[in-house]
């Protein structure tokens, strides 16, 4: 044996290398490195802790992944300076699944693993861990204000009954290898990948034990995919919710609450994603109600540091094994996940805004794939995403017989129809036409009214009042607003005071509204309405519900509040600012916005739409048929080449920094490169240019093997222009 240095502790006896993912930005680094463990850390160096190492000459965090016999490193290993926690807080299911969306956006395995696992918080790791079936301490409460226990003792899964049709077999590395595939089982194929006509893959034709379907009972396909989830199977599908409103609240979160409840029959975990907090508040209650308080928790981002790291660490530890929260909760740590749920996917709350930019919806779908799991995509609209993993067979359609849709729609009116357009000319002109005007004044006798305003603030967007020229800063070009009725305009952009603006076309200095926002409509309506108490809900302040007592409520798009009992009529204002975005998704994302906001009233009460009632998207509010619009919205952009037809990718940055890039990258001939082409920048003050590349989509991850080769070249001969890139981004056009 060599002679030991002095100082220097030896290594550990058994598995002394250490594979360690290091927190670092630089995509040419993103791989797994070696590092010696000293025998005094062999036993806190467990797989999935947190690690501090040394890294070209610096002190970094890192999380040390797995440890081996041996290394193929050649040179001599560095030694790990410190773990700083045993706590093994990242799994090999969300080491993997990091791995797998780091690769599919193009992004590096750290950028995934900061929004994957929450900052370390000493205090509360070190809190005693409560033996299952106690209460916890006070501190964890839940956000609907019910108490958290741990899960009863001795739950396990239960297995499959004999020759019940499975979705799939069991995952590879905790479940087992896959068996043949049989009558009733199938190989999965990746989300989205073509494999056969559309079905419900995993759904049994059996029943499973009588718990009550709940919601479900008014869906065609409800109880076989209770049954598929009751007997630990995968279904995979697409649901379109019912609308309506009643005493009990959205019916949504019941239903999503049973679906949890039957998973748990089947001895697995699930995982419900939602946009917003006033989603989760719901689903919270609604589990606490269906499971019992204690079975689950909610994952927020206005928990705080502490009590966040404290519910994760209750899923971590498998003292609990359901979970609901916003987007970052697609990476939470539940164990043996058998159903996965993402609530209106449509919503762009769902895409993360830090790199490398995932969306939950996609981070859901591959973890199901790999997790044998099963995964439900629910909303009153659908997106083309998840009518294409219908078209290709990967999920099956859970849809409620028109009968019941119509027992429970509203009743749509579009603004414009003949009829009152011969009864008030005035009508075609008018902001709030006369019928709006009576569907408010009716709806108000019998309880509360909603008002959606697409735009928030007073007057978002000004103009000249005489030749109608857009009002711009003269300083950066940014356009003008008004905070309020008794001010002057200001910059939205820099800020500045309008005091002395001159239209650059007439010379005019008058200004007049081209957008009107929510808060001066809620004026405009007090002062129409003296006597009725006048609500507003966005981005200044969101209700989370309203009482039943008359009341009008003007809200923008997702701040509409939960109503007792459900509003008794809505207007829908200014549905151009809507279907006017320079947007691929404007028509889907209008009709998304629609729908929801018309899926809080009563059943068959009246709302009125503000636009042409010849445009598809009204078509589809009219009949509430959400599926033939997106079918439809589809089918156009498979034509045209758009995503999710196909796999984008987009390149942002200076204009040289896109073009060396675009110069440089190895892409498949098959590729398409677009542009570049000069877009806007945030704030007007840097010239940026966007370039997009598509591809076939069976070719995407092709497509993201060559834009990470790209930037990590760039980033190892330290380049000084950063071009940001991101695949498949919500906003193409």
């Amino acid at each position: 044996m060599a002679e030991q240095v002095r100082g220097v502790p030896e290594p550990a006896a058994e598995l002394p290398v250490a594979r360690v993912v290091v927190d670092t930005p630089l995509p040419h680094l993103d791989r797994l490195f070696d590092y010696l463990v000293p025998a005094p850390l062999d036993t806190a160096a467990v797989p999935g802790c947190r690690v501090r190492i040394r890294f070209a000459g610096k002190l970094v965090d890192g999380f040390l992944l797995e440890r081996v016999e041996t290394t193929e490193h050649q040179g001599k290993l560095t030694r790990l300076e410190r773990v700083v926690s045993a706590e093994p807080v990242l799994t090999p299911e969300i080491a993997a699944l990091a791995r797998v969306v780091a690769d599919h956006y193009a992004g590096t395995m750290a950028d995934v693993l900061r929004l994957a696992v929450p900052p370390r918080h000493a205090r509360v790791e070190a809190e005693a861990v409560p033996a299952a079936g106690t209460a916890p301490p006070a501190e964890m409460i839940g956000v609907a204000g019910e108490t958290r226990r741990e899960p009863e003792a001795g739950e396990t899964r239960r297995e499959p009954e004999a020759g019940v049709p499975q979705g799939g077999a069991e995952a590879d590395e905790t479940r087992g290898e896959p068996e043949s595939e049989g009558p009733g089982q199938r190989t999965d194929p990746e989300p989205g990948a073509r494999s056969g006509p559309a079905q419900a893959p995993g759904w049994g034709g059996e029943s499973g034990p009588d718990v009550g379907p709940g919601p479900w009972a008014d869906y065609r396909e409800g109880k076989a995919f209770l049954a598929a989830l009751a007997k630990g199977g995968s279904p995979r599908a697409v649901w379109t919710a019912l609308p309506g409103t009643d005493q009990d609240g959205p019916g949504w979160p019941r239903a999503v609450a049973v679906a949890v409840r039957e998973t748990l029959h089947g001895g697995r975990g699930a995982l419900v994603v939602l946009p917003d907090g006033k989603d989760v508040a719901l689903a919270d209650a609604a589990l606490s109600a269906v499971l019992g308080p204690g079975a689950h928790v909610a994952l927020t981002a206005d928990l705080g540091p502490a009590e966040r790291y404290r519910r994760w660490l209750r899923l971590s530890r498998g003292q609990v094994r359901v979970a609901v929260g916003t987007r970052g909760a697609a990476f939470a740590p539940v164990a043996d996940l058998g159903l996965a749920v993402i609530w209106d996917d449509g919503d762009d709350l769902h895409s993360e805004r830090l790199a490398p930019y995932p969306h939950a919806r996609e981070v859901l779908a591959l973890r199901a794939h790999r997790a044998r799991a099963g995964l439900l995509i629910g909303g009153y609209a659908r997106t083309a995403e998840a009518t294409q993993l219908i078209a290709t067979g990967w999920a099956g359609p859970i849809v409620a017989a028109r009968q019941a849709v119509r027992a429970r729609a509203p009743r749509v009116r579009p603004a414009g129809e003949d009829s009152e357009l011969a009864r008030d000319e005035a009508a075609r002109a008018a902001r709030l036409p006369s019928l709006a005007w009576r569907i408010l004044r009716t709806g108000l006798e019998s309880g509360p009214v909603l008002v959606q305003v697409p735009r928030r603030g007073y007057l978002p967007a000004l103009a000249c009042q005489g030749c109608r020229t857009p009002a711009r800063c003269g300083h950066c070009g940014g356009p003008f607003a008004l905070r309020g009725g008794h001010v002057a305009p200001y910059c939205r952009w820099c800020g500045r005071i309008a005091g002395e603006w001159r239209c650059p076309s007439c010379g005019g200095a008058r200004v007049r509204a081209q957008v009107v926002g929510a808060r001066r409509t809620a004026e405009e309506l007090g002062r129409a309405f003296p006597s009725v108490r006048v609500k507003t809900s966005g981005r200044d302040g969101v209700l989370a519900t309203v009482g039943a007592a008359r009341a009008l409520v003007v809200a923008t798009p997702g701040a509409e509040p939960v109503p007792e009992g459900g509003y008794a009529a809505a207007v829908l204002l200014d549905g151009w600012a809507l279907l006017g975005r320079p947007d691929l998704r404007a028509a889907e994302e209008t009709l998304r916005r629609w729908m929801n906001a018309a899926a809080l009233l009563r059943p068959a009460a009246e709302l009125v739409v503000l636009a042409d009632s010849s445009l598809p998207v009204v078509q589809a509010l009219l009949r509430w048929d959400p599926v033939t619009h997106a079918e439809r919205e589809l089918a156009d952009r498979t034509e045209l080449g758009f995503p999710p037809a196909v796999k984008m990718a987009t390149l942002t940055g200076s204009p040289a920094g896109v073009r060396e890039m675009l110069g440089e990258m190895a892409l498949p001939p098959e590729a398409q490169v677009l542009g570049p082409v000069p877009v806007a920048s945030p704030k007007g003050d840097q010239v940026r240019e966007r370039a997009m590349v598509r591809i076939a989509r069976g070719s995407g991850s092709t497509l993201a093997a060559a834009l990470k080769g790209a930037v990590g070249v760039r980033s190892a001969r330290k380049a000084a222009e950063v071009v940001k890139v991101c695949i498949d981004p919500l906003d193409v056009i």
